[in-house]
């Protein structure tokens, strides 16, 4: 003879181990009390006790020993797919009730069903004991302290689960797990559920409260004039697969302002997509299963109603904890690619909108910003808010750096506008005043402001030579930066390119310009190089700080260097070819054997010169200081570019 026996193990595993949190307990009560036909459920929570009642049609002895104590009761086998008032029953394994014992070791059942009441306890300690020894368990008959009609649910003996989240926390985190709670149902009544004495209405909902943007399936469902964030509301179809016209979805996608706004204290995260069927939850977060990488992901929360997930004539979908579904079953692989391309059908449409919100947000923050895009030509005004909603979007742990990144933009959007003017220059069949001057005055606006930026970072530069006062030091700091910023010695240089393959061929071909010369030989040379500026080319040497040259010296030297490398060049270019040959000393201390009037003159003979190190120093830093002071009535783009700064 066969037999089959049910072990312990099941009823761990089916109640007391098998919900993780209170709010999934109080969600199966809840789902009970609904197909109970009741109006309203209050649950009502202390140290010691969690009390749960509802007002619906209550249990005779029968619905108790044949319903409610058997575990793995099918109520739409037997009773259909409705309650007495119409409603779609939630609850079909029969095994919700065994949650109760995942939060509590001591359970009370009042219930009246209007002339009939009766009351009962269970414990699990005696639960355990009767399946240990293969007897039926009997729970033991208490005195009746119920409803008029109903039931309520009287749990003790708590566990840790069952205390760990407060009364705001429990009633947020149900209203996300059931969609008909605070809401008219379709047969015109209410279900109203009250936790801790506070009802649980559509405000409870942290993704509703925290979203901009929504995007509707089916019908408009969100009052959104409930949400005063949502700044628009856009439908979308809700059909799921064309080849199965039945499975349609309602619901709504929703995106915050912010990623962090979707992290909060009492609800979790809720930077997901819960599935509900029925009216109350079947899957917790279905974005986790979309492998969708873009970056509306970190933004989007949402609720899908797929009633075709939870039909009698299919298959169960669901898990033995309702809380996630069977996901090799043909209709949740539709929905996972439905809502895939749903996704990826609102993320430009949500970028448009975002960076436009933003865009306005900054503008009313930085009125510059909001002046600069009113000048531009209206055609471009919109890709100027957008850009700068972009930027204002961006998660930084410093905001202050925000406004770096608005002039960077800036700068980088008038690029592009100059690169336009260039094209649209280059393309004019009419050359007329009227047509060339705004184009012109728009280049050399943006120049302007430009290269400002550029003489404000020399002088920054500058600043460091400037507060040095150790001779060494200077000389040291001019090695490293001199040959790679010429514009130290001529504003006009600052273009000046290396030539590698000229200045090889002088050092290994010329004595004068090799770099293992003794320093007797070098003259107290740091460094020699050689560039081009245009048609120009420049022998630049850099002397030691402390070497004291006399004007023979240099001229000597200066002459050796000219000759040599006009001889380089016209090997290079022909024996007719006649270079424009410059010659720089750089030197720390004053040259002897004549006054400055008679330096110059005999450098003169070879087109050289002599720069000191305070004298570049000072001549730089006057000339581009004069720029900044004469450019201070500059362009608008230079005053924002200005106001962005401070």
């Amino acid at each position: 003879m066969y037999e089959m026996k049910i072990d312990l193990r099941v009823l761990d595993h089916l109640g007391i181990k098998l919900y993780s949190n209170a709010a999934a307990v109080l969600s199966e009560a809840v789902a009970n009390a609904w197909d109970a036909d009741a109006n309203n459920v209050s649950v009502d929570i202390n140290s010691t006790s969690i009390v749960i009642e509802d007002d619906g049609v209550g249990m005779n002895l029968q619905s108790i020993n044949k319903r409610f104590l058997f575990v793995g009761y099918d109520k739409r086998k037997t009773e259909g797919s409705k309650s007495a008032s119409g409603r779609d029953f939630m609850g079909r394994k029969g095994i919700g009730k065994l949650s109760l014992f995942s939060i509590a070791d001591h359970v009370e059942i009042h219930t009246n069903s209007g002339h009939d009441p009766h009351a009962f306890s269970m414990d699990v300690s005696d639960i355990e004991v009767a399946i240990s020894n293969d007897a039926v368990y009997k729970p033991k008959p208490i005195p009746f302290n119920g409803p008029a009609k109903g039931t309520r649910i009287v749990l003790t003996s708590l566990k840790k689960r069952g205390s760990g989240q407060t009364l705001a926390a429990l009633r947020k985190r149900v209203a996300r797990r059931f969609s008909v709670i605070g809401y008219e149902t379709a047969l015109g009544d209410s279900f109203n559920v009250k936790i801790g004495g506070a009802l649980i209405t559509p405000s409870d909902r942290e993704d509703l409260q925290n979203i901009e943007f929504i995007w509707q399936f089916g019908d408009n469902n969100i009052k959104i004039s409930s949400f005063p964030k949502i700044r628009k509301s856009i439908p979308l179809s809700g059909e799921v697969s064309e080849s199965n016209p039945g499975w349609r979805v309602r619901g709504w996608l929703g995106t915050a302002v912010k990623p962090r706004d979707l992290k909060t204290v009492d609800s979790g995260a809720i930077n997901g997509i819960i599935v509900v069927a029925r009216g109350r939850l079947i899957q917790e977060n279905i974005l986790d299963k979309l492998s969708f990488h873009m970056i509306l992901g970190n933004y989007v929360t949402g609720q899908i109603e797929a009633d075709f997930l939870d039909i009698d004539s299919e298959p169960d979908i669901a898990t033995s904890d309702r809380q996630r579904v069977i996901e090799d079953d043909p209709r949740y692989i539709a929905l996972l690619a439905f809502l895939r391309r749903s996704l990826i059908s609102i993320a430009d449409e949500w970028a448009d909108m975002r960076n436009e919100a933003r865009g306005k947000e900054v503008q009313a923050e930085i009125p510059a910003l909001k002046n600069w895009i009113d000048k531009l030509p209206t055609g471009q005004q919109t890709a100027a808010r957008s850009m700068l909603g972009l930027i204002q979007g961006v998660e930084l742990e410093d905001d202050s750096d925000r406004r770096s990144l608005y002039k960077a933009g800036v700068i980088a959007f008038e690029r592009l506008r100059l690169q336009e003017a260039s094209t649209q220059l280059g393309n004019l069949r009419e050359l007329t005043a009227a047509k060339i001057m705004p184009l012109l005055i728009d280049m050399s606006s943006l120049e302007g402001s430009l290269y400002r930026d550029i003489v404000a970072e020399r002088l920054e530069i500058i600043k460091t030579f400037t507060n040095l006062v150790d001779e060494n030091e200077k000389e040291n700091l001019l090695r490293d930066y001199l040959f790679s910023h010429m514009w130290l010695l001529d504003p006009g240089w600052e273009r000046a390119t290396e030539s590698p393959r000229m200045e090889q061929t002088l050092k290994k071909e010329y004595r004068e310009f090799a770099s293992d010369l003794t320093d007797e030989q070098s003259k107290g040379r740091v460094d020699i190089r050689y560039r081009t500026n245009a048609q120009q080319h420049i022998l630049v040497e850099l002397k030691r700080a402390k070497r004291v040259l006399s004007i023979w010296e240099l001229a000597e030297q200066g002459s050796k260097y000219r000759d040599t490398l006009e001889k380089c060049l016209r090997l290079q270019n022909g024996v007719d070819y006649t270079p424009n040959i410059s010659v720089v000393f750089v030197v720390g201390r004053e040259i002897t054997g004549g006054d400055a009037e008679r330096v110059a003159k005999t450098l003169a003979t070879f087109n050289g010169r002599v720069v000191y190190y305070e004298q570049l120093i000072q001549s730089a830093r006057s000339a581009y200081s004069l720029f900044l002071d004469s450019s201070d009535k500059a362009n608008s783009i230079d005053n924002l570019l200005k106001t962005l700064s401070l």
